[in-house]
């Protein structure tokens, strides 16, 4: 499924945060007991603290957000998070140690090895809670991303559904009158007996992937094959399907119905002709797309095309990743071109 980008207005959080996390600091590394907390010295201690957490956590949300941006995916989750502990870990070495560079610098103060893992330590506490604060709010607000995205691809699937299944009949009547119309065909007839067989591979693809958010390009192509057949006979030679897809791509996923809603497109807007003859091309492109493609020969209609069931490909798509579906067309040829998708 695609990635949502989840963005994090962590301003707020900065504001009410740092303050905290400065506090819990200030206790952590000074003795505070009976010291009032209106004093000029538990102030400036507090103050003190509040500015080595806004290192902190300014230098951490930096490499968390690098991560994550560099690593969205739900599968990528424990390589972002071994990173991320690694590169906090050595921020939260690295700024103590130009923080006693500095105090060495400017005071007659001198850094001693118990000093620097002490400081070190304490700087634990904020990017502990500043990288605690960030995953909770990412995890959540991920969770809430899918959760719409789900819901939004189960809509789609639902109006290709309606679209695909328009004026289906019960599926159960329907495959006993292709039962019985089979026992009526006459063994000899061949013909009539393999184009039945077809029809009813057909319906069962529909009913089997209508509940599926992805198939694989074997299944697709299978069902397509069945699909193509059907037309053939009523088009004959009119008709000409040409496939050159490698026996890898076969196991790559593909939306349900979308090649074929491709291919019945152009059947359904062409002339198919003895003289104009309709060619279809799919074939697999290098960069991990398969391209369908016709010659153009428009029929002459008063009916304008809806465009429903090319939008419905490219909502569906854009809900299972972020590729997008290319659409071409020139006046000799109309390409689409659909994103091969890993497992998912």
């Amino acid at each position: 499924m695609a990635t949502e980008k989840v963005i994090i207005d962590d301003m707020k959080y900065r504001w009410v945060g740092i303050p905290l996390i400065g506090l819990v600091m200030h206790f952590f590394s000074h003795d505070t007991r009976g010291v009032s907390w209106l004093s000029i010295d538990f102030l400036q201690g507090w103050l003190t603290a509040c500015s080595f957490t806004f290192l902190y956590w300014v230098g951490n949300a930096w490499i968390w957000k690098k991560l994550t941006h560099t690593f969205p995916h739900y599968s990528q989750t424990r390589k972002r998070l071994l990173l991320l502990a690694l590169y906090s870990l050595l921020y939260s070495i690295i700024v103590p140690g130009i923080l006693d560079v500095i105090l060495m610098y400017f005071t007659d103060l001198s850094c001693t090895y118990d000093s620097f893992m002490g400081s070190c330590l304490v700087g634990l506490i904020p990017t502990f809670l500043c990288l605690l604060i960030y995953e909770s709010v990412f995890f959540f607000e991920s969770w809430k991303a899918n959760v719409k995205k789900t819901e939004a691809l189960a809509r789609e699937n639902v109006q290709s559904q309606l679209e695909t299944l328009k004026n289906q009949l019960d599926p159960h009547f329907l495959f006993n009158s292709l039962n019985t119309l089979a026992s009526l065909i006459d063994d000899e007839n061949a013909p009539a007996q393999e184009y039945l067989e077809r029809l009813a591979d057909v319906y069962r693809y529909v009913l089997v992937s209508r509940e599926k958010n992805t198939v694989t390009l074997e299944e697709e192509m299978d069902f397509l094959d069945a699909y193509i057949y059907l037309n053939k006979v009523r088009f004959r030679e009119n008709l000409k399907v040409e496939k050159k897809i490698s026996s890898n791509a076969y196991q790559q996923q593909v939306a349900p119905l979308s090649i074929q809603m491709l291919v019945e497109n152009a059947i359904k807007h062409n002339i198919v002709s003895k003289d104009k003859p309709l060619t279809i091309k799919i074939s697999q492109e290098d960069d991990n797309y398969l391209a369908i493609e016709n010659n153009v020969q428009e029929k002459i209609t008063f009916e304008k095309s809806t465009k429903v069931g090319l939008q419905n490909i490219i909502n569906r798509y854009s809900l299972l990743t972020d590729k997008q579906v290319n659409i071409h067309k020139s006046p000799d040829l109309f390409t689409v071109r659909i994103p091969l998708l890993q497992t998912i």
